[in-house]
């Protein structure tokens, strides 16, 4: 897993890339949660090939502490088997999801 950060129109950008799974959730949320206490933060998950329950966990804990902090998280650019996972599991109504980096910046 790679995490590239981009600071754009006032929010930090974390770009991942790869399988956000059991080996790499703990490295993901440790630098989610810490971009957090900065400021909002949109997940690009554009080049995430796999999410499993410890990844949906890492974004879930990211985006309840963004709104309890009033600072915002949201995520970017499923590709489809990543999106399938996020509605089967209902995520997509719990975590604000957008197709585009722009959009959810713009949000």
């Amino acid at each position: 897993m790679e995490i590239v950060e981009v600071r754009a129109e006032g929010a930090t950008v974390a770009v991942l890339e790869g399988r956000l799974d059991t080996v790499t959730a703990p490295l993901v949320e440790a630098r989610l949660l810490a971009l957090l206490e900065e400021g909002a933060v949109v997940a690009d998950l554009a080049a995430v090939r796999y999410v499993s329950s410890a990844g949906l966990r890492v974004l879930l804990r990211a985006a309840k502490q963004g709104m309890g902090s009033g600072r915002g998280f949201s995520i970017c650019g499923l590709q489809s088997p990543v999106r399938e996972v996020f509605e089967i599991s209902g995520f997509d109504r719990i975590i604000p999801a957008y197709p585009t980096r722009a959009e959810a910046l713009a949000a």
